[in-house]
């Protein structure tokens, strides 16, 4: 298996956790099984008793192909070891479940996408567990609703859609000093500028659905972090609840991770470049970029990562029916509820992605008629901007 901890991520991408069959093949092999066979049956009681480094005994428990996606995941993301899911939010809810029980008191950021909501304020509350909701903006909110019976503290690094940003080292030593585990949705940071594991966060979950497959083609989620919380709680729950990713899936997403790192880079840049060229825009209101200085919170995210990903935020004056005429009137952006794909999309998250969500908790958190996430693609930037310069003038 190929590991190197000199290596660039870059470099991680391409080469981490690499197992070759006996052919020596160069891509990666595809064992497109469920199930594994063995010599004797002495030999099949063994390995249910205790598996080695590379044995496996069921698809839904691991698989070859599986496993090295895993292992390239989680090395490029700075932890020891990963579970590869069927979805992004099966990562979550398979992270959240595993790690809770009633009884348990969970802290978490109130600006969350609907869906990871839906887990804390649904699913988990109504299985005994007491669940605060705070502004992750806050630090002194965080310092107040983490108490010592505080067992789980979990956050998106940054939010969707609002692209809030949370101070996370800081967030870590307080949950931390009180003895409870710190999961944080990192989708928005991406892979490649993850800073997660720097921060001290003990598990970083990714839908791998995003800038991963980045082609619009695979669901698929990851929860990275030590080998004694992957192999133990969480392959625990997801082994038995069937949340496991299939190996085709997991074969697409090793291919994809060869072109991510230039795939994130560029577009990250065209995502600045674009909130460069329409700040101050007559029919917008706000334009957000993590690490453009239009950004409120631009210091804390330029001193967590280089830069801000792949996505940004636009503020239409005139509300639902001012925005619906702009997002009609793209030619080269795709109206679409995903994100961090090669094709550059556009999203109104207020009668979409969080449709559901009360309209005080919307009014709480920014979404308004007029915002919008836009997901720059891998298009030249000049005619991304000059479709939405076209659009705006067209409101």
């Amino acid at each position: 298996m190929a590991t190197k901890k000199n290596w660039n991520k870059r470099t991680r991408a391409v080469h981490a956790g690499t197992r070759r069959s006996a052919y020596g093949e160069v891509s990666e092999a595809l064992f497109l099984t469920q199930g594994f066979v063995y010599p004797t049956a002495e030999a099949a009681e063994a390995r249910f008793e205790a598996l080695g480094e590379d044995e496996f005994i069921y698809a839904r428990y691991g698989n070859p192909t599986v496993r090295m996606f895993e292992d390239r995941m989680a090395d490029m993301l700075g932890y020891a070891d990963g579970f590869a899911c069927t979805s992004g939010m099966a990562a979550v809810s398979g992270a959240l479940m595993a790690l809770s029980k009633a009884g348990d008191h969970v802290v978490s950021s109130r600006a969350l996408f609907g869906s990871c909501l839906y887990v804390l304020e649904e699913i988990l509350a109504r299985f005994g567990v007491e669940i605060t909701l705070v502004d992750g903006t806050d630090n002194s909110a965080w310092a107040a609703a983490i108490r010592p019976e505080t067992t789980l503290v979990f956050l998106e690094s940054i939010s969707n859609p609002t692209l809030e940003i949370i101070d996370l080292a800081h967030v870590c030593k307080l949950a931390h000093g009180v003895g409870a585990k710190v999961i944080v949705d990192d989708v928005m940071a991406t892979p490649i500028y993850s800073y997660a594991a720097d921060c001290g966060a003990d598990l970083a979950v990714v839908s791998t659905t995003k800038h991963v497959d980045g082609q619009g083609r695979m669901l698929g989620g990851l929860i990275a972090g030590s080998k004694e919380l992957i192999r133990g709680p969480i392959e625990a729950y997801l082994k038995h609840t069937g949340g496991a990713m299939n190996p085709f899936t997991a074969w697409t997403h090793l291919k994809a991770l060869e072109t991510l790192d230039l795939r994130v880079r560029q577009q990250s840049r065209t995502a600045m470049a674009i909130a460069e060229a329409l700040d101050g825009h007559p029919k917008l209101a706000a334009v957000r970029y993590p690490t453009h200085s239009a950004h409120p919170q631009h210091a804390l995210a330029r001193s967590q990562a280089e830069t801000g990903g792949t996505v940004m935020t636009l503020e239409v004056k005139g509300g639902k029916e001012a925005c619906f005429s702009f997002l009609n009137a793209l030619e080269l952006f795709t109206i679409s509820n995903n994100f961090a794909d090669a094709k550059s999309i556009v999203t109104h998250p207020a009668t979409t992605t969080h449709q559901r969500l009360p309209q005080d908790q919307k009014d709480l958190l920014g979404i308004s008629g007029g915002l919008v996430r836009l997901s720059a693609g891998l298009e030249d930037a000049d005619d991304l901007i000059d479709d939405l310069r076209t659009a705006l003038a067209a409101i």
